[in-house]
This record gives structure tokens, sequence and C-alpha cells, in this order.
């Protein structure tokens, strides 16, 4: 159990390294989790060691967030002052991403039907 866990966290030192000496500003357990991703795909399969360890750290993961939680409470001066365009940028990503969803499910689509008919629903 020790060993897949250990992988997992070099994925994260490694993801860490790479973030902090290119100052990239997407978070190095961000590009850790890519790293161990791609390494999953290349080698096709989940070993049950590993499995394990993911299990059980998927089953607490909530815990995980107490922390971001407790930080949030501790800034809600700061959220109270800058509501509106934290509201806005929701507002605006959340229709952004429904917007590009739906124009990747419709190419998708295209690609995948005989004659690149529309699909009926």
């Amino acid at each position: 159990m020790l060993g897949p866990l250990t992988v997992i966290l070099l994925c994260q030192l490694v993801g860490e390294i790479i973030a902090k000496a290119g100052g990239l500003p997407i978070p190095g357990p961000v590009i850790g989790m890519v790293i161990l991703f791609c390494g999953l795909v290349l080698r096709g399969n989940l070993s049950p060691e590993l499995e394990t360890v993911t299990g059980f750290l998927h089953r607490y993961l909530p815990l995980l967030f107490v922390p971001a939680g407790v930080g949030v409470i501790t800034s809600l001066d700061l959220l109270a002052r800058s509501w509106v365009p934290l509201a806005g940028a929701i507002v605006i990503g959340t229709a952004v991403t429904i917007a590009v969803t739906g124009l990747v499910m419709q190419r998708a689509n295209r690609r995948h039907t005989p004659d690149h008919q529309e699909v009926q629903p």
C-alpha cells in the first residue's frame, strides 16, 4: 500500500516542481494529476494496490475540503466586498462552459453519425 501512495505523491511532487520551475499559473497538484493520468493511460490498467489506495482517498475526499471551507469562512469580509465580480465570473464562466460543451457535443455527434446527419432525439 505504501508503493502506490508513493507513486501518487511523487507525481504531485513532480507537478509542483514543474509548476514552480516553469512559473506556471497551474497548481502543481493539477499537473501531477495529469502526469499520473498519462502514466495510467500508457500502462493500460490500474494495479489492485493503486485501486485500493485511490478508493480509500476517494472515500475520504470530502475531509480534504474542510481546510478550503475554513479558508472561505475566514475570508468572508473579502467575499462581502467583492461579491459582484465573483458572481459575475461564476455566471459568465458557467455560461461559457455550457456553450463550449454544447458546441463540442454537436461536433462530436456530427463526426460519429453516418453521412454527417443530425441525430434525432
